[in-house]
């Protein structure tokens, strides 16, 4: 027998096989399968599930990135998984929804007495007690997710708060800098950190809203470090 003919018997049994398998033969069977797909999208990779709506989840990471302005990969990256997280937390009321839903119809067909409007209390308590294990881990899912945005947006804040003390430290050594240059009417040929540790549009920001106090504050600051650098360099020589 030659090995295509053995490919093509074998070819032949896997349809014969297919044919014969359908799929869950209970109602509650085809219940568990469709039960299934509300466990995805709540802890895999994919935040986007087929079907949504692209544009609506790319204007949702964008409001976080406006409300938060993350600046290097790792603020960019716990933005974005805190967009995510708000993204999967949204879904889940509409998840818990559908498997209402989707469970009446075992339930009423069990008790059909439960089909009235009169009875939709007892109905949806039913089937509640039904899916109870899915509910349950609705639930569980809710509250890890909930968990983990906490921790991510405390970690966020924790870098932007460290970012933004060391970005005011550079901007306080610039300004000093710049301040004495005025002072000993010197001109820098660069003000110190401009274009590198911040951008000039930031760094004008800064001075505009220094106060006559602080700046001579800095000032001062500024004319003791260069007379302590100045007796320094004279003790070395």
């Amino acid at each position: 027998m030659s090995e295509q003919t053995i490919s093509d018997a074998k070819l032949a049994a896997n349809r014969e096989n297919a044919q014969k398998s359908h799929g869950p033969a209970t109602e509650a069977g085809k219940a568990a399968v469709r039960l299934n797909a509300y466990k995805t999208g709540l802890t895999g990779v994919t935040v986007v599930l087929p079907g949504s709506d692209f544009a609506f989840y790319a204007e949702h990471v964008k409001s976080y990135q406006k409300q938060f302005e993350p600046v290097g990969p790792e603020e960019s990256a716990l933005v974005q998984s805190i967009a995510d997280i708000r993204w999967r937390l949204n879904r889940i009321p509409g998840l818990e929804q559908a498997i209402l839903a989707t469970g009446a119809p075992d339930v009423i067909a069990q008790s059909p007495s439960l089909a009235v409007p009169e009875a939709h209390m007892v109905l949806e308590l039913a089937i509640r007690r039904a899916h109870e294990k899915e509910l349950r881990n609705l639930h569980l899912q809710e509250n890890r997710l909930a968990r983990r945005r906490e921790r991510e947006v405390a970690e966020l804040n924790r870098l932007q708060e460290a970012r933004k003390a060391r970005e005011e430290e550079k901007l306080a050594e610039a300004a000093q800098a710049d301040l004495l240059a005025q002072h000993t009417k010197q001109k820098l040929a660069a003000i110190p950190g401009v274009g590198f540790d911040f951008s000039t549009t930031r760094y004008a920001k800064f001075m505009s809203r220094l106060t006559p106090v602080q700046k001579e504050k800095l000032l001062n600051q500024a004319i003791a470090e260069a007379a302590n650098a100045s007796q320094t360099q004279q003790a070395a020589a």
